[in-house]
């Protein structure tokens, strides 16, 4: 017989429930009973994924956030064994971009049990602090410096329990009048080194983002690339144009056929560079907060990211 295990985060989901439908499952598919392991706010799910390693199962299931399933994935990348998602929370971005039912507990299990598993890239970060320090991080969705970050460090947490991704509009507020710009080096895959200022750079594995927004409409999560975006608005009407761009060109007009034929062939905004690459190092003139799938991982002077390609299978729905 198969068995699972579950690396649930407490304060996300409804302990209760979610052994009672776990119970249904494993009868429903034959498995023996789910190995059950809780985060903890001293381990987010580290020890808990070696444990389930450890314990040879035959997939994780990660019942939590964006972090409980970063964090899952970090220790489950480069191994045999898939993960299943059970979204939780307020992000949920891999599970959006992978199409994956957000709100079907019965659903997500019966996935994890008897889905099918797609390989996926993962991207790997090197943190270099200002002390010199280096950490090594994994991530799925999204990496970002600058104001992206900054608004992550300044939303209220008690709020966004309550309020979801409505509580960053309170925090895009407070960043937007920080006048502090990114200026930095960049070298993407080995060619020459670029010189920029700019409010925040973004590397994505994933290019959607709740409320249907489309940042990065050419990411996808298994090509062997990110796709990254650097923004550089100059005042109010470039912010506008990034407005527009993002949410009626990226997430109207692109989706259709129509829609990208008024758009034409190249449509860009000055106040938005994309690149694709497989690496990517960056250098900062002073060391800004970083974030990898919505969490801060402190500040960088410097920092290399790349792509590892099919690294982490995650379990999806048979056709």
């Amino acid at each position: 017989m198969s068995r699972a295990a579950i690396v649930v985060n407490p304060v996300k989901v409804d302990a209760e429930a979610l052994r009672a439908a776990l119970t249904a499952a494993e009868k429903r598919h034959g498995w023996e009973d789910t190995l059950w392991l809780e985060t903890t706010v001293d381990d987010p799910g580290t020890g808990q994924s070696r444990e389930a390693l450890e314990r040879d199962v035959d997939v994780v299931i990660a019942a939590g956030g964006d972090g409980t399933v970063r964090t899952v994935a970090e220790e489950l990348r480069g191994t045999e064994t898939p993960l299943a998602l059970l979204p939780s929370g307020t992000g949920n971005l891999l599970a959006r971009n992978l199409d994956l039912t957000l709100d079907d507990v019965e659903h997500a299990l019966d996935t994890a049990f008897d889905g099918t598993d797609r390989p996926i890239d993962v991207g790997v970060a090197e943190i270099r602090d200002g002390d010199g320090a280096t950490q090594r991080r994994a991530y799925l969705v999204m990496a970002g410096l600058g104001m992206d970050a900054r608004m992550i460090a300044a939303t209220d947490d008690d709020l966004k329990a309550k309020a979801g991704w409505l509580a960053y509009v309170k925090a895009i507020g407070t960043v937007l009048r920080d006048k502090n710009e990114l200026r930095m080096r960049y070298q993407l895959d080995g060619g020459r080194v670029h010189s920029v200022h700019a409010h925040t750079i973004l590397i994505g594995n994933c290019g959607s983002l709740p409320a249907n927004i489309l940042l990065l409409p050419e990411a996808a999560v298994d090509d062997g690339e990110f796709d990254i975006v650097i923004l550089r608005p100059e005042g109010f009407l470039g912010w506008l144009r990034i407005v527009v761009k993002v949410f009626w060109e990226n997430g109207v007009l692109r989706r259709t056929s129509v829609g990208r034929r008024l758009m034409g062939a190249d449509h860009e905004v000055r106040a938005m560079n994309y690149l694709k690459g497989r690496e990517l190092v960056l250098r900062l003139s002073r060391p800004e907060e970083v974030e990898l799938d919505g969490d801060l991982f402190g500040r960088a002077s410097a920092m290399r990211t790349y792509i590892d390609p099919g690294a982490l299978r995650v379990r999806v729905p048979r056709d």
